[in-house]
């Protein structure tokens, strides 16, 4: 579990390569030049661990391209304190940002594999979620709502109606909607049956699947 100076140093890089391409918030990008993403992925991605790019890691998933963690935690606006949901644990690298900005975060994932190797390693490194739950992530997590974001780390071919309700009034929920591609949808509270959504693109994502697993 090492973290060199060369390490740092790339990390140092990978945060200039996300301000070329349009990140600002500062705190998000001092959160990807913190966390040591080698550690979550297999020791033969090493090389690759500070490009920006989408990696697979087990159970057929993969941990996310800097840039679309950063992208989509940008669009969450994350307050220390916030309560968050995300959906689809994964490797614990989006889990990782979301501590380090000082959310309390619920991490819903569906494959047992994932959960099981993430909920040992995360505290290992000293990210400590309020509660990582093996589980399905259409249904949210109504025993911890209001949330004040949610995010969905997988593409959904719709949006979940209870990831909307359980957002607090003035909630984000930042979700990449789509079958092939996916078009990154940011979904805001601002009454009780009343949301204002915008969209921002293209990305890839790995399909957002029902059930455990």
């Amino acid at each position: 579990m090492k973290d060199t100076f060369k390490h740092q140093g790339l990390r140092q890089k990978l945060v200039d390569i996300l301000i070329t391409k349009g990140i600002t918030d500062k705190k998000v990008l001092d959160a990807i030049g913190k966390i040591p993403r080698h550690l979550f992925m297999d020791s033969s991605f090493l090389d690759h661990a500070y490009q920006d790019k989408a990696f697979p890691i087990a159970a057929d998933q993969t941990i996310s391209q800097p840039y679309t963690v950063a992208f989509q935690t940008e669009l969450m606006q994350v307050k220390p304190g916030d309560n968050v949901l995300e959906i689809g644990t994964g490797s614990g690298y989006q889990t990782a940002v979301l501590c380090l900005l000082g959310a309390k975060v619920f991490s819903i994932e569906r494959q047992n594999e994932l959960y099981k190797k993430t909920s040992k390693f995360l505290p290992k490194l000293g990210y400590r979620a309020k509660k990582l739950i093996f589980g399905d992530g259409y249904m949210g997590l109504e025993t911890e709502a209001p949330f004040d974001s949610i995010i969905v780390t997988a593409g959904a071919p719709f949006v979940p109606k209870p990831l909307l309700s359980q957002l607090k009034i003035g909630g984000r929920l930042v979700i990449p909607v789509g079958d092939d591609v996916q078009v990154m949808t940011l979904f805001i509270r601002k009454g009780p049956k009343d949301f204002e959504q915008h969209e921002f693109g293209e990305f890839r994502f790995v399909p957002l699947l029902e059930d455990k697993n």
